[in-house]
């Protein structure tokens, strides 16, 4: 079970002096319990991408697969697509509506026709998931804090019980710890078998929590490997607005200099090669 790009193309305004090309050729597979992510810098075509995974756009040119159905206009499929492809948008404020959090949690599963009764079980189990107090309930979600919304957006999206979640730079403004938090959250919902796209500019996190990263340049796709391979390719080939982690750059520049230590983001492994094991 996977989603799949083949050769995904998107025009906005097409035909329009405002006609711009956001998506070009653009292929990529990933499976239910990896993380998959897709970097690049503002305006690289990221979010045009995600919102292809559950239908909110429909390709324009290539294909859209969601474990063997495809992502197109009048499908029968797009319903359940749009169950199994959960979609958290950047700003939690585009997507909390209601008066209450539980409310917010509850809408995805009474749209879907999930009996009543069964609804106050799906709402605490996507707040457990998510991390968010049972305190905040009652609360209106515009009252809480910007973690906290986060999560209730989260929790929103996970009562549906989506086998993949898209996030669109869900990291932004956030805290370390809430980035720490939320990082841990994705960890163990990728253990438990779902599928996670983070999208995203910052390539430390990208890095050092993906099995595969897809990097976008101007709506055309410069490579899509495994994170070490990614990382060589880049420092090699920079990519403008995509800033390499702090430790690579550090173990690049000790390279050039003739130190024999590896091109690696992970502090622990550039200290074994250059103290050794302590």
């Amino acid at each position: 079970m996977s989603i799949k790009a083949v050769n995904l193309g998107h025009t906005y305004h097409p035909g329009t002096p405002l006609e711009t090309c956001a998506l070009k050729n653009i292929s990529f597979e990933f499976d239910r319990g990896t993380w998959f992510s897709v970097a690049g810098h503002t305006g690289s075509g990221k979010s045009t991408l995600a919102q292809h995974l559950n239908g909110l756009l429909l390709p324009m040119e290539g294909q859209v697969w969601v474990d063997g159905m495809e992502v197109k206009e009048k499908s029968r499929s797009l319903q359940e697509i749009r169950r199994k492809v959960g979609l958290v948008f950047q700003y939690p404020e585009q997507q909390l509506f209601a008066e209450t959090v539980y409310d917010e949690i509850a809408f995805a599963p009474r749209n879907w026709g999930v009996p009543e009764n069964e609804i106050p079980q799906r709402v605490n189990l996507a707040m457990e998931q998510a991390g968010l107090e049972k305190n905040c309930l009652k609360r209106s979600p515009f009252n809480l804090s910007g973690g906290e919304k986060r999560k209730a957006a989260i929790a929103s999206v996970l009562s549906s019980v989506p086998d993949y979640l898209v996030l669109d730079e869900p990291t932004a403004g956030l805290d370390s710890y809430s980035r720490k938090e939320l990082t841990s959250l994705l960890v163990r919902l990728r253990s438990e078998g779902m599928g996670i796209l983070l999208v995203t500019h910052d390539l430390d996190i990208a890095l050092q929590f993906s099995d595969s990263i897809l990097v976008l340049q101007g709506g055309t796709q410069v490579v899509w490997k495994k994170p070490q391979a990614v990382l060589e390719h880049l420092q090699a080939n920079p990519v403008p607005g995509l800033k390499l982690p702090d430790i690579a750059q550090l173990s690049a520049a000790l390279r050039e200099k003739g130190k024999n230590v590896p091109l690696t983001w992970q502090w622990k492994c550039l200290k074994t090669a250059l103290f050794g094991e302590k």
